[in-house]
């Protein structure tokens, strides 16, 4: 006997058919555009970390939609703007021209068809620019506001309350928190615990210490040299202390993070409706 074809809730718009698309055009959704990497994130985590960008996204669709704000999620697009992080083996990363040109195609194949109301949801320091260059376009153009929320900036802030200040400080980096406790939360079977390394003292260079990605310390005052990252963190974790991260950090953060999210969804539908 066959079975029913149950409906199920579809998130994606790449699960969609043809048909079910033109309705929800006709709804005029909130469309969530995942942005994230694909780089050393340490010898225990997934290179691809645009995988927690896209689970946060799914999250806060369905948190939206829940609330009653129709919520889907495009595709991701998984190699973020090239930065520092070309020195380590199986990174893949566009260059900022050419992450720029896709994002202004991918935003007018949206707007072509009216739907405006997109929230970027990015998870890579290198793409920040290129979202500003292709978003500031579309409003200048069209009048249409698509804001973007920075993940990773966003859950930095949202650690201190988690872990009080203390733990906090220490365990936030690149390769550590947050991003590690959300691939822990996330994707638990493709972390490495037996690879978890201790945090590293900053190295100098040329006897100035190195202050961040591309940055050494001279004097108290911050000065850009052309360092990649394989000369600053060369087991890919800088700063934070990996041994402090956890699933349980990782749900609270993926918690908050859908919630605002969820919350600046309602608010794009709202400016327009």
């Amino acid at each position: 006997m066959d079975q029913p074809n149950t409906p199920f809730v579809k998130q994606r718009l790449a699960e969609l058919t043809g048909g079910e698309m033109r309705q929800a055009a006709a709804r005029r959704p909130v469309i969530l555009l995942p942005l994230g990497s694909h780089e050393d994130q340490g010898p225990h985590a997934p290179m691809g970390d645009y995988l927690s960008a896209e689970g946060v996204a799914l999250r806060i669709a369905a948190t939206a939609t829940d609330a009653g704000t129709e919520t889907l999620v495009a595709p991701t697009l998984p190699f973020g703007g090239a930065d520092y992080f070309a020195s380590m083996p199986g990174g893949i990363a566009l260059s900022q021209s050419t992450l720029r040109a896709v994002l202004d195609d991918v935003l007018a194949c949206l707007l072509r068809h009216d739907l405006t109301r997109i929230v970027v949801i990015n998870g890579h320091a290198g793409n920040v620019q290129a979202i500003h260059d292709a978003t500031q376009k579309v409003w200048l153009q069209r009048g249409c506001v698509i804001p973007s929320l920075y993940l990773w900036r966003v859950a930095y802030g949202m650690l201190p309350a988690i872990l009080g200040a203390d733990v906090a400080r220490r365990a936030s980096g690149h390769g550590a928190d947050p991003l590690t406790s959300v691939a822990m939360h996330l994707f638990p079977d493709l972390i490495r615990r037996d690879l978890i390394p201790a945090a590293a003292p900053p190295p100098d260079f040329r006897g100035m210490p190195v202050s961040g990605f591309g940055t050494v310390d001279f004097e108290g005052v911050e000065v850009a040299v052309p360092l990649e990252v394989a000369q600053i963190a060369p087991n890919g974790v800088w700063q934070g202390d990996p041994r402090l991260c956890s699933p349980e950090t990782g749900a609270a953060l993926v918690d908050r993070l859908a919630a605002i999210g969820a919350r600046l969804a309602t608010r794009v539908a709202g400016w327009d409706a």
